[in-house]
This record gives structure tokens, sequence and C-alpha cells, in this order.
């Protein structure tokens, strides 16, 4: 039975909302009258992925058009996708489910935005909840239990552009990843050699561009860096490792020229450059102008760390049948139903966490290259950064890290200052 309670506010989507929440529960409870309409929306335009979605929405309605009567896949495109989410839910005109990313997970799961769903999930049918990896849930739950299903867990890798480093006759790297010589400094120092040889540039991390700062996780997290601590109250940029591996790539910027500096425009997928740390997905780009490979991310001086971008699908407290939406979702992210989105999506079921299930998606990549930089870089992996306040640290850690982004910069002076901006975010 859907109960009501009502949250404190604190947080950007709970001040914008105003909202009252929901804790659900899975035995009807629902204000809507007979069979009704749900609404999720996505951030991809993808035929393929909406056509899949629709044939398992279309299967849940057969078996219970009761309850609903149709299922409508909203596309949001991904750059605006969370603020027109939330103008979405303070305007009054809600979705019932919605995709969510990692980065706002926090804050969606503290506002009350999202209702309780794990009892739904587990009590359902042959769900098979214990399947689901725990740490994949981390994000989408507190001690109220579990708000969001993480049906998206796509690791960052290193592509390798084969045609350009064999050009520049370096060492193969495939082979020193199986040798155990992968490292962060053995990357930075082939795409030195690369760009000295052959100009163009190094080591790409993709869509950081000196701006979005939380991609850099995938190169801190060896350096056993974190931006704030675990319980999202302290900040961790002026911590030693943080410094190390900033320095670390600061260098590669100004000195080694290992990676391109502020303001160069390039992209590994128009084939000047060495290699890129980028998520799997973007295999898509590849269009056969060159020769290519992948690996996971190398090792840092403290660890190999693999790192995931995670998006969760959750239920809105303010669905017009909370009850029939947690319903659906029970069935959309079901095994079978898993099984079939792990073509598209790398799903957190342990047992689907296969070269198998994933090989008909991907199509670009041989067993080998899923097994190490997909199966395998999901393995033990941890989350971009994400914080409850997260779009208003976003914003003030990037303006805080630009004088970072100069030749002559005090890393550990900047990231001082970083702290001194970001903390009084982290202490609200």
């Amino acid at each position: 039975m859907i109960t009501r309670r009502q949250f404190a506010t604190g947080t950007t989507l709970t001040a914008a909302l105003g909202l009252t929440a929901t804790a659900c529960g899975s035995d009807g409870g629902d204000a809507a009258d007979g069979p009704v309409e749900l609404r999720m929306t996505v951030w991809t335009a993808d035929e393929k992925h909406l056509a899949l979605f629709q044939e398992i929405a279309d299967e849940y309605i057969a078996d219970h058009g009761d309850a609903v009567s149709g299922v409508t896949f909203e596309s949001i495109p991904f750059e605006d996708y969370t603020t027109s989410l939330t103008t979405q839910l303070s305007g009054g005109n809600p979705p019932d489910l919605a995709w969510i990313l990692e980065s706002s997970g926090p804050e969606f799961v503290e506002s009350g935005a999202l209702v309780e769903v794990g009892e739904t999930l587990k009590s359902a049918e042959g769900y098979e909840f214990d399947d689901i990896d725990p740490a994949t849930l981390a994000l989408w739950e507190n001690d109220e239990g579990l708000f969001a299903y993480p049906f998206s867990n796509s690791p960052f890798c290193m592509f390798l552009n084969t045609t350009r480093l064999e050009e520049a006759g370096q060492d193969d790297l495939v082979a020193s990843y199986e040798a155990g010589g992968w490292t962060y400094d053995k990357a930075m120092a082939v795409s030195k050699s690369t760009v000295e040889k052959l100009g163009g540039a190094g080591l790409v991390v993709r869509d950081f561009n000196y701006e979005t700062w939380d991609n850099l996780a995938s190169v801190w997290a060896g350096f056993e860096a974190r931006a704030w601590s675990e319980d999202g109250t302290t900040c961790q940029f002026s911590e030693q490792p943080m410094v190390d591996a900033l320095g670390f790539l600061h260098e590669a910027a100004f000195v080694t020229k290992a990676m391109p500096g502020p303001g160069d425009d390039v992209d590994f997928f128009g084939g000047q450059t060495a290699m890129t740390i980028t998520q799997i997905s973007r295999a898509s780009a590849l269009d056969g102008s060159f020769e290519w490979d992948v690996l996971p991310l190398p090792a840092g001086p403290a660890t190999q760390q693999n790192v995931v971008g995670q998006a969760g699908i959750g239920v809105l407290g303010q669905s017009q049948a909370p009850d029939v939406a947690a319903g659906f979702l029970a069935h959309f992210t079901s095994p079978a139903s898993a099984a079939r989105l792990a073509e598209f999506f790398p799903p957190p079921r342990r047992s689907l966490l296969t070269v198998e299930s994933m090989a008909a998606g991907n199509p670009q990549f041989d067993e080998d290259q899923l097994q190490r930089a997909v199966v395998d870089g999901i393995v033990d992996s941890i989350t971009k950064p994400a914080h409850k306040n997260f779009a208003e640290l976003q914003t003030t850690i990037r303006s805080a890290l630009d004088p970072l982004w100069m030749a002559d910069a005090d890393v550990a002076g900047v990231l001082d200052e970083v702290c001194t901006s970001a903390q009084p975010l982290l202490d609200s």
C-alpha cells in the first residue's frame, strides 16, 4: 500500500519540487481507476533501443491489461535530461518512471522524489533479486530501502588507435596488459613518444575538455583519490592522492605534451589521437578508418580501479499510479528482460555479465575485447562522483579548478582552494 510522508527540504531538487514523497509497497493503493497509460523518460533516441523497450512493454500490457493500457517512452536529449526532468516534476507533469544519471542519484534518492521499489522487486515472481551485484545498488539505496534499479553499468576503458601506434613504432600495449605492465605511466610514455614522432595528440580523456572534471575519476581512481569522503561530507581534493593524480595530468598536458592542452579540440574517433579514455558505448563512433583495440583502465601507482558510468530507473512519487509503475519496473528489469537489455546496456545481474550476453549488441568487439574491457571492466567497479548537491558542486568545482589548467599552476595550492569552495556545499 502506498503511504505518504513529508521529506525535509535541503537539496536543489527538493527545493525545486516542494514535493510530498512516497514510500512504495506492492499491494495496490493507487489513486487511478482502471488501466493507466505509463510514461518513462529516457535519454536515448536510438530506434533499436526504443523498439526493444516497446516490445518488453507490450508483453507486460498483454498480461496486465487491467492495470496498464500502454507505455510511452519519452526521449529527452542527454545534455538537457536532468534539467528537463526536474522541470516536468516541478511543473506538475511528472513521468511515472525515469532514467536517472549516477551523478544525480543521491539527490533524487534523498529528496524523496522516488518511491521505494526494493520490496516490489524482491517479491516479484522469478525476479532473482540476489543475482544483482550489491555494489551496483549503493547509489540508489539508503536506510529506508532501494529507490532505483541500476539498469546500465557502462565501464570506462582505453581505446587504442593501433594504426597510429604501429606507425610510431610503439610497443604492443595489449601484450603489455597481458604481461601485467599496463599502467598510466606506460600509457603516457607511449602517448608522448607518439606525439613526438607523428604530431597530433596522445591520450585524450574524452568529454573532459578541461571542464567536465568528474570524467577524470577514470584516472584519479588509480591513485586512490576521491573527490569527497564516502559519506559525502568532506572534500578530498586537497588530499595527497588527488594532488598526485591531478599533478600527473598537469605534467602530461603542459610538460610532456602526452595529453592535449586546454583549447585543443581533438577527437580519438577522427584518427589523430593515440588513445582515449571513454565509455565502452562510444565504440559506435568507430568508422573503420583506422585499426583499433581496447583495454581496461590502466593501473595507477596505487591500484587498478575499474570505473563505470551508471544509470538507474526509478518510479516517481508524483506518478499517477506508483504501484502500477513499480510493477512494470519489476517486469522491465526481470531476468528475462535484463538478458535482452544486456545487448545494449551492461547489466547489474552477475549471471548476465558474460561475453555471450553482450556480444549481439557489440558486434565491433571480439570475445577477448568484450571480456577484458566490458565484463572484467565492471567487476569491483566504482561509479563517477555523485552527491545530493552534485549540480552545485559540479559548477563550483569546475570554476575552482580553472587556475589548475595553466602551465605555471601551483597544483596543491589550487586544490586547497577547490576544497575551500566545495566544503560548504558538502556541509549543507
